[in-house]
């Protein structure tokens, strides 16, 4: 089991860095467990442990930024190729932090939502996930999205089949009506994707929204991943500058 300690979860300013402007939107690519395991010469099943654990500690310091959407991508729609014991261990520990975490995010006005299929999940973490997209569909605070069984294109994919089945009239079709039907409709596009790891690409990770967000890649292992690495990531994003295919004046 994995119990959550976010009893610190309050903004404790002394302990914040000051930036003049922060993310609305941030994605994260959850990379390195397996890898981490290796260093430390421990099961995967280990090595995706210290990832949860740090699953929690990063969003412990989101929310103390008071971000205000972070979208976490969990489960690939690819990662049904893993050998089919990690695949198992992973919906396992997909339970568990559920039961064990739900009633401390609702506490704390964390709002939960689902990107991507559940109909291929087990029914019982499928009943985990719908519990706590319910649970918490009022709160206001943070909206922390997991993205399960998702995959970028597949996104699309499902986007223009419900346009289509809609019967939209060809001319009404354009990239706001689009956005409309992918599984972030209503929120805004992320501003900052972080990536670590050591790996340099995307991974079929919301490549819509992604079409003007800041990329920030570190070979820090997401087991590794802590409250000094957002702080790290959040500082080189303060230092871009953000032009969205606009002439500098």
């Amino acid at each position: 089991m994995i119990n959550m300690n976010i009893s610190k979860i309050e903004p404790t300013e002394e302990k914040l860095l000051h930036f003049t402007k922060l993310p609305t939107h941030i994605a994260i690519t959850m990379d390195g467990n397996g890898r981490w395991a290796e260093n430390h010469q421990v099961t995967r099943m280990e090595g995706h442990q210290a990832g949860s654990k740090a699953f929690l500690k990063v969003i412990e310091r989101m929310v103390q930024y008071k971000i205000k959407i972070i979208s976490m991508f969990a489960f690939s729609t690819e990662n049904w190729s893993r050998p089919e014991d990690e695949v198992n261990n992973l919906m396992q520990l997909s339970r568990e932090f559920i039961t064990d975490n739900l009633n401390l995010i609702h506490k704390y006005n964390i709002k939960v939502n689902h990107l991507g299929n559940l109909n291929k999940l087990p029914n019982d973490l499928q009943s985990k996930i719908n519990e706590s997209i319910e649970m918490t569909k009022n709160n206001t605070g943070t909206i922390i999205n997991i993205a399960f069984d998702y995959g970028g294109k597949q996104d699309i994919v499902n986007a223009v089949k419900k346009i289509v089945a809609e019967g939209m009239p060809i001319e009404n079709i354009n990239e706001e009506s689009i956005s409309n039907k992918l599984a972030t409709a209503n929120m805004p596009d992320p501003d900052l994707i972080i990536r670590p790891g050591g790996e340099l690409r995307i991974s079929n990770f919301l490549i819509w929204q992604a079409a003007y967000a800041e990329y920030y890649f570190t070979s820090t292992l997401w087991p590794d991943f802590n409250a000094q690495e957002v702080d790290y990531a959040l500082t080189e994003f303060s230092k871009r500058e953000r032009r969205f295919g606009k002439t500098k004046d």
